[in-house]
């Protein structure tokens, strides 16, 4: 075979890193919350990104490559997926092997060193692009597969030598996946003068054909799950790679070419700010993400030295990763990059930070060469040619060893010792396939798919004891899985499992504490989270589709049986059919976050931290000050059972401090000193203020300067009541005399540009849990009235459950504003409640934050606001009818209060006449009293005057009166509307016919509230008008 034939489409250019995009479909748990797709693909080169916050901001990305693997497809006879029809723009596993893998075969041909990295977040499909899934291979096979399919047609006069190695790099130690011993701390990365770096120790496997690299792979994979579950370690927070040596020896030409293949599937790529350090004291403290962040320094600064910009260091150094692929990236290499990204909206930020580093890594230039050599240059066998030693591409001690070998033994010989090792391997692996035909086993479920269904513990008929100990019968490695942790029985076709003592084991999503009965495919959780799928006797199964069965599906079967689902966070559909994209991620957040914080929980158990983690969603039943419901988010709710200590971690802080909680217990499982000191424990921090809950004070009455005065709960972030606020709000007078009833007026346009001054009384804080729980505890209130610059605290009260705050606050706007005016009519005002723990700094708040009058009150409406809604929350989704009636009540509310602004004009005009006829009447001389007789005598008398004014009067009191029931009313079906929609369907089924029954009951108690406020006060308007029109048919007579 010609080579140089092999590629059938050159690389754009040999020295700049070539850069393609693919993105997957939707995984099952983004159909199955109606995820909508942002990303599109216009062409073979470009890529836009769609904001799903504001669709008219989209970004477009031009790479080498465009693959587009989200739809259009279908699976032939043999499970490949194909394009649907010829119209249908999918790239399929073959399309991107054609134009990559054959690239990096070509470069390899050629005698150049070829690398892939595959790069996106954590489910973006990079490992399936690299690895494949079931017959639709990946890269790395179909690389691996058609090299020796080219060799097996090469000519007699040339020899091929190929080495294979596989590691695994996490947490900056390297493991070896085709070695079963583990080197404590892992292999050590050396420099050497020539070579450059190297992973002393590695171990490299000589090939003769594809089948023995298959192999490989799958023993590397089955150290790599066992690895991962004995450590505790998300395979996603790990980089393989895979290095394929080749060495082609012309013995006519007396030539010989060497190529290293490097392919690297690289850790998850999530932004620091949602799986990082934000936020924590211990900014930095684990070295997950330190390899990926130097990655992305270098990168950065190759492209930045590629632009033309000065740049004094490569920081190549920084990590183990930038050490092993400095060839890769700046040096002797053809590199090319795959950007895996999801489609999905809710996955928009990180595939935005993902066509980014894409974007900066195609300026990156290389220098690649040809690594070539003859013998009459008296090189030795892996000696580095035209590239010159420092060059050479020296990633792993492979070159190293290899040179050594050369010397030393034969290749036949390597290859013999080779074989002699796949003989006893292909007899267990014999065994093994022999079993999964005949005996019931459990199959591993993980996180990440390439790793599901690698590790297989048979059940032998009898009883077999599963966990920890050596002695057992299936000995499991695994966070909270003890060492005799659970019993297998295998008895007359039947399969139960029982826990031993307190031993956790999960079927299906439930807990259980006795024998229990498997059926085949029943899901089984051991420890804290160690799953495995059960696969019953042969005469059970059937041709089921056991992909079904993934990680997430355990998961999600774990929150349904613990009551979490989307409708609890708030998720239910719009109108429009659509989930809200927000909720839907936190709901993909508090799956994700389950196991961790069981994890979590266990390592604090097993370390005696004392301390229990529980998930909460911030927001989840509060609103802002108009109704419409807050951003939520995911957050972390610590307690130290023993101090009673809280803490509030955000999802960033918790992952940041699980990676360090993971370096600690695992230095307690290698028998170290696991002790720290307390400022380095990530299982401590300094106590904190927490906040325990909200509550909302409409303000409405206010605007109609009536004095209120209120009981209201503040509700926690489940939506339960935490305390109970009494509250005074009521219009004064500058001198702060509150005033009363005949001070009220009928329309707030009658305030507008006038001084308004009112008082804010917190009064009492009643049954506070927070105290209950602990009597050393504190609580302060604090809250931000309109335009406030910072929040007014009361002062801090401590160990007393149902404390007398008394405190008085006046606040005063000088020149009222229409949207002060708007303000006091649609809004509340929110009050938070805060807990205090000993040791914590107390709340404050300074008075030079404010502007003050020269009585000593607080400025509000001190600039204009022309929309008082923040957009940066977004309405509720779930606007029930109840509420837009609400909002239809309020809108015929302003419609009587025009017509009763029209009456009042009249009114007024009317009183301006009947004086100006009472004055004229008095200054007329007496001379003129026969005249003018006549025509007083049509007039009303200055009595009838003054009944008719005082009749007046009583009118706009009437109407006030009438005013000031209805908004009464209005707060008291607002609480009741709120709690309705916080009021969620119990988890017992049996009480589901009375929680229904409630809720149905306190349905109608609000429709007839409704109902009755409104006809009472159109009856109630009614009178008024008629008493008018009375009065205006007597003034016409």
């Amino acid at each position: 075979m010609d080579n140089m034939k092999m590629m059938k489409m050159p690389l754009p250019s040999s020295d700049r890193v070539t850069v393609a995009v693919r993105v997957r479909p939707f995984s099952q748990r983004e159909k199955n919350s109606g995820s909508k797709c942002v990303i599109s693909m216009h062409s073979r080169t470009t890529t836009t990104i769609q904001d799903p916050k504001n669709p008219e901001h989209v970004k477009t990305f031009t790479f080498d490559l465009a693959y587009w693997s989200h739809s259009g497809f279908q699976k032939d006879k043999d499970g490949v997926l194909i394009s649907a029809d010829p119209t249908s723009k999918f790239a399929g596993q073959r399309d991107v092997f054609h134009d990559i893998g054959r690239g990096i075969l070509d470069s390899a041909w050629q005698g150049y060193n070829a690398t892939l990295l595959a790069y996106g977040q954590t489910g973006s499909g990079k490992s399936y692009s690299m690895i494949g899934f079931g017959a639709n291979k990946g890269i790395i096979p179909s690389v691996c597969e058609e090299l020796f399919q080219a060799i097996e047609n090469q000519g007699r006069n040339q020899e091929y030598q190929v080495t294979f190695s596989m590691l695994e790099i996490y947490n900056e130690q390297i493991r070896d996946l085709l070695s079963r011993t583990k080197k404590p701390g892992g292999l050590k990365v050396r420099e050497d003068q020539q070579l450059g770096f190297y992973v002393e120790g590695l171990k490299t496997v000589p090939c003769e054909n594809y089948a023995q690299i298959e192999k490989l792979m799958e023993q590397g994979t089955k150290i790599r799950t066992t690895a991962s579950t004995n450590m505790n370690a998300s395979s996603s927070r790990s980089h393989m790679v895979i290095t394929v040596q080749l060495k082609q020896v012309f013995l006519d030409k007396a030539l010989t070419k060497q190529s290293s293949i490097h392919l690297v599937d690289l850790a998850g790529s999530e932004r620091q700010k949602s799986s990082g350090s934000e936020g924590d004291r211990l900014k930095e403290g684990s070295r997950v993400n330190l390899s990926l962040t130097s990655l992305g320094n270098v990168i950065s600064a190759l492209a930045d030295a590629a632009m033309g910009k000065k740049v004094l260091h490569i920081p190549y150094r920084d990590s183990v990763l930038t050490k092993l692929l400095q060839s890769a990236l700046g040096g002797n290499s053809r590199t090319t990059l795959i950007a895996a990204i999801s489609p999905a909206d809710i996955c928009y930020e990180e595939t935005l930070s993902t066509l980014r580093y894409a974007e900066r890594a195609k300026k990156v230039r290389n220098n690649a060469v040809v690594n070539t050599w003859s013998r009459a240059e008296n090189k030795t066998l892996l000696g580095c040619g035209n590239s010159g030693a420092a060059e050479q591409s020296a990633c792993f001690l492979a070159d190293h060893q290899m040179g050594t070998y050369a010397i030393q033994e034969t290749w036949a010989h390597l290859l013999e010792q080779a074989r002699r090792e796949w003989e006893q391997q292909y007899a267990a692996i014999a065994q093994e396939r022999q079993m999964v035909k005949t005996l019931p086993h459990l199959l591993n479920v993980n996180e990440d798919p390439q790793l599901t269904g690698v590790l297989k513990y048979f059940i032998h008929t009898g009883s077999c004891v599963a966990g920890r100990a050596a002695s057992n019968a299936i000995t499991l490695q695994g966070l909270g899985i003890s060492d005799k942790h659970a019993s297998f029985t295998n008895v007359d076709g039947k399969v139960t499992v029982t826990p031993h003592s307190k031993c956790k084991v999960i079927v299906n999503g439930v807990p259980i504490t006795s024998r229990t009965k498997l059926q085949h495919l029943d899901r089984v959780i051991l420890g804290s989270n160690s799953a495995y799928l059960y696969i019953g006797f042969p005469s059970e199964r059937g041709n089921e589709d056991l992909n079904r069965f993934d990680y997430d599906f355990f998961q999600l079967e774990r929150a349904a049986a613990e009551g979490v689902s989307m409708d609890k966070l708030g998720a239910g559909s719009s109108r429009d059919g659509q989930v809200d994209p927000s909720v839907l991620a936190v709901f993909q957040d508090y799956i994700k976050l389950m196991p961790l914080v069981a994890e979590a929980n266990q390592m604090s158990e097993e370390l005696k931290k004392e301390l229990k983690m529980e998930l909460k969603v911030k927001n989840l039943a509060s609103s802002d000050s108009r109704g419409y419901e807050l951003q939520k988010e995911v957050m972390v709710k610590v307690t130290n059972q023993r101090t009673h200590e809280v803490w509030i971690w955000s999802k960033s802080k918790f992952i940041n401090r699980k990676f360090l909680m993971e370096e600690l217990y695992q230095r307690f499982l290698d028998r170290e000193d696991s002790h720290v000191a307390q400022e380095d424990d990530p299982f401590w921090d300094p106590v904190e203020v927490i906040h325990l809950g909200s509550a909302h004070v409409w303000l409405q009455s206010l605007a109609y300067c009536m004095k209120f005065e209120e009981q209201v709960e503040f509700l926690n972030c489940d939506g339960l009541e935490e305390a109970v606020l009494h509250v005074h709000i009521a219009p004064c007078s500058p001198t702060g005399q509150v005033y009363g009833e005949e001070d009220m007026i009928i329309d707030p346009f009658e305030l507008l540009g006038k001084r308004m001054d009112f008082q804010i009384h917190i009064v009492q804080c009643l049954g506070v849990k927070w105290l209950k729980e602990d009597a050393k505890r504190g609580i302060q209130i604090g809250y931000r009235i309109y335009d406030l610059p910072n929040t007014l605290y009361t002062k801090p009260i401590w160990k007393i459950v149902n404390p007398q705050i008394e405190e008085i606050v006046q606040f005063a706007a000088l020149n009222a504003s229409q949207e002060f005016l708007n303000y006091l009519q649609t809004n509340a005002l929110i009050v938070d409640l805060w807990g205090l723990q000993e040791g914590c700094a107390e709340l404050s708040c300074s008075q030079l934050d404010f502007i003050v009058t020269g009585e000593g009150h607080i400025v509000v409406d001190t600039k204009k606001i022309s929309n008082v809604k923040d957009t940066s929350q977004t309405p509720s989704n779930q606007t029930s009818e109840l509420y837009l009636k609400v909002l239809k009540l309020e809108q015929e509310t302003e419609l009587l209060r025009n017509i009763n602004r029209a009456l009042r004009e009249e009114n007024v005009f009317l009183k301006e006449s009947l004086e100006k006829i009472g004055s004229g009447q008095q200054a007329h001389k007496p001379s003129n009293t026969l005249k003018v007789t006549g025509m007083t005598s049509q007039l009303p008398s200055a009595r009838e005057i003054n009944q008719m004014c005082t009749q007046q009067d009583s009118c706009d009191k009437e109407f006030a009166k009438a005013l000031k029931v209805f908004y009464q009313s209005m707060n008291t079906a607002r609480g009741q509307f709120l709690r309705l929609r916080q009021y969620k369907p119990p988890e017992d089924d049996q009480m589901l016919r009375p929680f229904v029954h409630q809720q149905s009951q306190m349905l109608k108690d609000l429709g007839d509230l409704l109902e009755s406020s409104m006809w009472k006060l159109k009856n109630d308007v009614a009178l008024i008008v008629k008493k008018k029109r009375e009065y205006l048919l007597y003034i016409k007579q």
